[in-house]
């Protein structure tokens, strides 16, 4: 079977993380990809939840979005607000062979990364579905281990907010550092893989920060490069 035919059904949905399809199609079309026990996803999630600030709201917890969970967060969520995050800023750091990548087609995924600063959206996940809705985070961002969640501030209309934010971890196999320019377009316009293309989740990542108002030059930029790459054939 093809890499890419094996994609789960429709993408990430809520459906596919309750059924742990992700993992079960990444287990199938790439085996060598060490994947994250369910057991060790939720001791991950309460080591998490355990670490929380004091100032917590009990009404839930926040997670801070700055890619895809902007515009496919899977889960219930409350409430949202503008939100940003000092110390970190997002940028392409994840080489993938896998999910919006191959061996042959490798794809860049965001990460957030230290320095500078990165505008998003708080998202309130309600306290009474809390582990249920967490659970289905963990499977989708901690699946192969390339993030650590942790607890940051964020800053609000409303005033600072603890929320969990993915940062990248730098000690992974798959973090591959800032590339130059050409390499990112090159990677980003051509990656492919069981969950879709990488110029899509570039094109959904900004199409949904400009419909919340927020302008991320970088990656408009990247998103024109990535364009007139494909519009050129290379």
């Amino acid at each position: 079977m093809n890499r890419i035919e094996a994609r789960p059904a429709r993408g990430i949905t809520r459906e596919v993380l309750e059924d742990d399809a992700v993992r079960a199609a990444i287990s199938e079309t790439h085996p060598e990809v060490p994947l994250l026990a369910d057991e060790t996803l939720r001791a991950s999630m309460e080591r998490t939840l355990q670490q929380r600030p004091a100032r917590v709201d009990a009404d839930g917890v926040w997670l801070f979005a700055y890619g895809s969970l902007l515009w496919n967060p899977c889960i219930e969520v409350a409430q949202r607000c503008p939100a940003r995050l000092y110390g970190y800023h997002r940028d392409f750091r994840l080489k993938l062979t896998y999910g919006r990548g191959t061996p042959e087609t490798p794809g860049l995924m965001l990460g957030l990364v230290p320095g500078g600063s990165c505008r998003g959206m708080a998202l309130r996940v309600p306290a009474e579905i809390l582990r249920q809705e967490l659970m289905l985070v963990w499977r989708r961002e901690m699946l192969t281990g390339v993030y650590v969640p942790r607890w940051l501030t964020l800053k609000t209309p409303g005033g600072d907010l603890p929320a969990i934010a993915f940062t990248v971890d730098r000690t992974h196999d798959c973090y591959c550092g800032r590339l130059g320019e050409d390499d990112t377009v090159a990677l980003m316009a051509t990656g492919q893989g069981l969950l879709g293309t990488a110029q899509d989740y570039l094109e959904s990542t900004v199409g949904h920060l400009d419909s919340e108002g927020i302008y991320d030059r970088r990656l408009h930029h990247l998103r024109a490069c990535v364009r007139r790459y494909r519009a050129g054939g290379g």
